[in-house]
């Protein structure tokens, strides 16, 4: 059975979620039809609708790549998942207790990510810890904005391979935990106060540098002359009696 262009995007946001697609990294059109046996076709419509969820960008000379977020989109990004998950499980609230089976199902995500820290396989424990914010709003009955958290989870896993993120992989699974047994408690106001922490805490680890000026070396080279020098102290001259007493600055001006 042929594989359709729904299934290739499908694909390239796992690989995104387990850490095995770096930001930058090129997706060439005819490699992916080899890949996947497929047309070029297929393939291009499964990069477009990635390039309109803003997983991958084109350039009309380079091809398709994986973006690299910059430092306001990776901010931008972690207020959207913000406001979408508190939002989700504020409510959630309004209805009463998550039901018996979403709990179940919360449950067996939370096991095979604690089998997943056990293991060695980066990737699959990376797209578990990733996909928990996905599963929870299935579970909270929500599966629009469970598609739209996939990609803003998958732009945040971007985000923590770009800047170097710190954050370890077993706290990030007990937030998860303590989020869960939270919601089966009816606790939604800890919930929801948790998962802000969790959020904060993965934002917080990233390192992202201080916005610096791309000018500062050039300006401060191409600075006028005369301000440089009349920073600089006046040095005091002695009497010179021959060339071998005079300043060398004054000496070396002379022959130039």
């Amino acid at each position: 059975m042929a594989i359709s262009a729904s299934e290739i995007s499908a694909r390239i946001v796992e690989a995104v979620m387990a850490q095995k697609l770096a930001p930058g990294s090129r997706l060439g059109e005819q490699q992916l039809a080899m890949l996947f046996d497929c047309s070029r076709t297929i393939v291009r419509e499964a990069l477009t609708r990635l390039a309109a969820r803003g997983i991958v960008t084109v350039s009309a000379r380079r091809g398709w790549f994986v973006i690299e977020p910059s430092q306001d989109e990776a901010r931008e990004a972690f207020e959207a998942r913000r406001v979408i998950e508190l939002g989700l499980i504020r409510s959630a609230g309004s209805t009463g207790k998550i039901d018996k089976t979403a709990l179940r199902q919360l449950k067996a995500h939370l096991q095979r990510e604690k089998a997943a820290l056990k293991e060695s396989d980066v990737g699959n424990r990376s797209f578990l810890l990733g996909d928990f914010h996905v599963c929870l709003a299935e579970c909270l009955g929500n599966s629009l904005l469970a598609d739209t958290l996939r990609d803003f989870t998958a732009r945040t896993t971007l985000i923590a391979m770009l800047y170097q993120s710190t954050h370890d992989a077993v706290q990030s699974c007990e937030d998860h935990v303590q989020i869960v047994a939270a919601l089966e408690r009816g606790d939604h106001a800890t919930a929801e106060a948790l998962m802000a922490a969790h959020i904060g805490t993965v934002q917080s680890a990233l390192r992202v540098q201080a916005p610096t000026d791309p000018l500062a070396q050039l300006r401060d080279a191409l600075a006028p002359l005369h301000q440089n020098a009349a920073a600089k102290p006046k040095r005091r001259k002695a009497a010179a009696t021959s060339p071998d007493d005079t300043d060398s600055t004054t000496y070396l001006g002379a022959l130039l």
